[in-house]
Parts: C-alpha cells; structure tokens; sequence
C-alpha cells in the first residue's frame, strides 16, 4: 500500500515525520494520517514525496516493485 511506502521510505532514510513536514509544508498530524491511511494523499504531494525520494509514483502507487 502506498501508506506503508511512504513510512517505510521515510524510516529508511532515518528522516522523522517533522522533517518530511518542513518539506511538503503541513503539519505532522497530517503527514501522519497519510501513513495511518486516514487521509488520501494529494497528487502535489505524492509528486513532492516521489522527488524527494527519487522514486517514481508508480513504486509509491504501489503499481511497481521497482524504485
């Protein structure tokens, strides 16, 4: 699920919730609901997360394996 991809990028890179919060400009409880699943994820931001991390949005779409 593309929940469990953005958390899983995010503690891969030792980053924590505030710091991706500085960069997509939205409060922690946000952020978190989107790795909770609580709030979809807008296509602004799932294209930020998708350059942040150098990976496509097919990988955090979860329609690929590959990043």
């Amino acid at each position: 699920m593309i929940y469990q991809r953005i958390k899983n990028l995010r503690e891969d890179n030792d980053l924590t919730q505030k710091d991706i919060c500085s960069i997509l400009h939205c409060s922690q409880q946000v952020y978190s609901d989107y790795e909770l699943g609580k709030l979809d994820i807008p296509t602004d931001v799932l294209i930020k997360l998708a350059k942040f991390y150098n990976v496509s949005t097919d990988y955090l779409l979860n329609l690929k394996d590959s990043k």
